[in-house]
């Protein structure tokens, strides 16, 4: 059983912020208004963001939050881009700097259309386009099981939906599993003009029937990631790891983890994606709230810096900021 989203639980774990300095764009995180899926609100985001660390701008992905229950199918999500872009509003600053929104990249009729009104909706925010192909081979060991139908990213209307992005200058957000990154890389040599980018490093998943086989799967993983990075079209989100699904196990723990701990655990799959990608193609993110169920912002972020102590300034800078705001086209 989860533990509870307490002040509490995470403050059992205390750590000073490191290199404060450092400028971050958090490229991934959700909201949801009150009552919504979860309890993460701008209030949340904005106690997270300011809980030491310099994060100067944030890129909010679609999560199925106040869709427009009363509109056309199509049009639904757009819902979500309008609140979305009212927190934006409201919040201090430019916080709240990019939107990747939700639409039916097969429904090549009405796309046009919808992503006309996303950007009115999202008043000069939206950024790009998450229509996930995430297919839950064992939706029920899931907390978060993906829905899509299989095979969705070798559909020829998903791809001429993908390109069509490219024609209009947004990116495509892609969640999936870590069995479907070959689909994946399939995908992005199919439509070489459209920016992709590889959310929570293809979501490698450890429990259920998955639970037993990590070393296997991370093996496979790192052939499949190293495919992915031949596409020159594709950049990557490295973080992701820590929400449930991914079998750390830190959720049910009597405490988060410390910012070494988690370093320890999940260091070999961001020093992979980063020897495949390159620094000047890899963005750290905190996918929060998801990942919120195993450790805090501050603490998130601390591990995220131990990772790229190594790299040069320039580099860490890359990664930390400078690579987010290229790739949704954010403000410096």
């Amino acid at each position: 059983m989860a533990q509870p989203l307490t002040p509490e639980w995470y403050d059992q774990v205390d750590e000073g912020v490191i290199d404060p300095d450092q400028r971050i764009i958090d490229p991934h995180h959700h909201l949801w208004p009150r009552g919504g899926a979860l309890p993460y609100g701008l209030d949340e985001l904005l106690a997270d963001v300011g809980s030491g660390h310099d994060v100067q701008r944030t890129v909010f992905v679609e999560c199925r939050a106040a869709y427009a229950t009363d509109a056309p199918r199509w049009l639904r999500p757009v819902g979500e881009t309008a609140f979305v872009a009212a927190e934006a509003a409201s919040s201090s600053g430019y916080l709240i700097s990019g939107i990747v929104a939700h639409a039916d990249l097969t429904d090549l009729e009405h796309l046009d259309v919808a992503l006309d009104a996303h950007a009115a909706a999202g008043a000069g925010l939206l950024r790009g386009i998450r229509d996930a192909a995430a297919s839950a081979e064992h939706p029920e060991a899931l907390m978060i099981p993906g829905g899509a139908a299989p095979g969705r990213y070798g559909d020829p209307q998903f791809r001429a939906g993908v390109a069509r992005l490219g024609q209009r200058s947004l990116t495509y957000d892609a969640w999936h599993y870590h069995y479907q990154n070959p689909e994946f890389a399939a995908l992005a040599r199919a439509v070489p003009d459209t920016m992709m980018v590889l959310d929570h490093f293809g979501t490698p998943l450890g429990v259920g029937p998955y639970e037993d086989r990590r070393g296997e799967i991370f093996e496979q993983w790192k052939l499949d990631v190293a495919e992915i990075a031949r596409c020159d079209n594709v950049v990557a989100k490295i973080g992701g790891l820590a929400m449930p699904d991914n079998g750390f196990g830190w959720h049910t723990a009597e405490r988060p983890p410390t910012s070494d701990e988690f370093v320890a655990r999940q260091r070999r799959y961001y020093d992979h994606a980063i020897e495949c990608f390159g620094p000047e193609r890899c963005m750290f993110e905190s996918n929060f709230p998801i990942d919120r169920f195993s450790l805090s912002y501050r603490v998130l972020w601390n591990g995220l810096k131990k990772i790229a102590a190594p790299f040069s300034p320039s580099e860490r800078d890359a990664m930390l900021f400078a690579n987010a705001a290229k790739v949704y086209r954010l403000e410096a």
